[in-house]
């Protein structure tokens, strides 16, 4: 595997020739964006929160169905619990939303308040059922650039740095971090985009096996 300008920018294509080009918004939404940060407003930022909370464990194109769904649901019938489990029936999911909704404009604003990556990190990985990598899911879905350490961005590290290191999806081990930020600093150099975008495409390459490991 290359990881060159050529590389990537081939990567790129292909996704966008094939329709794949998107995450919740689509890959030229993701890279303006990360370019001139957006500030969104209270309904807006809480859809945001939704769409990382049913991401996990389901595949982009369900995800979306059910995100415009619940949406749906919460614009007009608002954080109704009983309405939304007949929509997604996960009581922990559910419950989150709900609470996420109901205090929308409180957590938006406490976001926005805060100056560094750091604490707004920390800052969305106290929300109800988002974790530490959801975390940098939903910043970098929020204009901040920076990456998601899932699994395929881990192996692609590890090819990058030439190791056979275990994958833990649910643990980042330190050594594989620093091969991952290895390769994105080199890509960052390679094609001139942000950090942010090169993760969204590398990982929809390899979810959708253009990327062979």
């Amino acid at each position: 595997m290359q990881f060159s300008r050529d590389w990537f920018f081939d990567l790129d294509a292909r996704l966008r020739a094939a329709g794949l080009d998107s995450d919740v918004q689509s890959f030229d939404e993701i890279l303006e964006n990360l370019r001139a940060r957006k500030v969104y407003d209270a309904d807006t930022f809480a859809a945001h929160c939704v769409y990382v909370i049913l991401a996990g464990g389901f595949s982009q194109k369900t995800a979306k169905k059910i995100h415009e769904k619940i949406m749906g649901f919460l614009h007009v019938s608002g954080a109704d619990f009983d309405g939304l489990i007949q929509i997604f029936n996960n009581k922990n999911k559910i419950n989150a939303i709900c609470k996420i909704w109901n205090n929308r404009k409180q957590l938006r604003d406490g976001y926005y308040a805060l100056e560094s990556l750091d604490d707004k990190l920390m800052f969305l990985q106290k929300l109800p059922h988002i974790g530490k990598i959801t975390a940098n899911h939903l910043a970098r879905n929020l204009g901040e650039d920076i990456v998601k350490y899932d699994v395929w961005i881990q192996r692609l590290g590890c090819a990058f740095a030439g190791k056979k290191l275990v994958v833990d999806n649910a643990k980042l081990l330190p050594e594989i971090k620093d091969a991952c930020d290895a390769m994105f600093a080199h890509l960052v150099g390679q094609t001139g985009l942000p950090r942010g975008y090169i993760d969204v495409v590398l990982w929809k390459g390899g979810q959708q096996g253009l990327i062979k490991l």
